[in-house]
């Protein structure tokens, strides 16, 4: 069952993201942008890393596709795509790519949905948390692609269980 650590808008953060990765056990780590750190950066490390609008580090691309373990994955910040107002550009964007799973941050807005085909992620902050007050990642697991879960678990590392998100893709 591969697992897919997923964080977004740390802004700075050094040390709760080197905690974060060291108390999960995952296959693969995925950061959604504004880390505002270097892209060489040793906490992020590891890391599908794309540029947020706070990142200023031009290494970083605006957005990536990548495959993990047969399922498609597109990964951008979502400023690019207006995504604070609705995601039908971030749809279209990555239909382009045929992603089964979308990751993206900007909002600090921390859910899971599904729209269609695909899959949307935003694991919400883990330094300027917006509509909840748990700053928060995100982790996507399956099994089979009929049996997918994006569990959402505090900066502390306790679940939170109401983001909790069961679905197929």
């Amino acid at each position: 069952m591969p697992k897919v650590l997923i964080v977004s808008d740390s802004h700075s953060l050094t040390n709760e993201v080197t905690q974060i990765k060291e108390r999960h056990r995952v296959d693969y780590m995925i950061h959604c942008g504004d880390s505002e750190l270097d892209m060489d950066a040793s906490e992020l490390e590891g890391f599908l890393k794309v540029a947020g609008n706070c990142d200023f580090d031009n290494r970083y691309p605006n957005e990536q596709v990548t495959e993990i373990e047969n399922v498609n994955f597109f990964v951008t910040h979502g400023h690019l795509y207006n995504v604070k107002s609705n995601l039908l550009n971030l749809a279209y964007r990555s239909k382009e790519y045929n992603a089964q799973v979308v990751c993206f941050g900007h909002t600090h807005i921390a859910g899971a949905e599904k729209s269609g085909n695909q899959l949307f992620i935003n694991p919400g902050s883990i330094r300027q948390p917006r509509n909840r007050v748990e700053k928060t990642y995100a982790i996507l697991e399956w099994d089979m692609l009929d049996d997918v879960y994006v569990t959402f678990y505090s900066l502390s590392g306790d679940t939170v269980d109401e983001l909790n998100f069961h679905t197929s893709i």
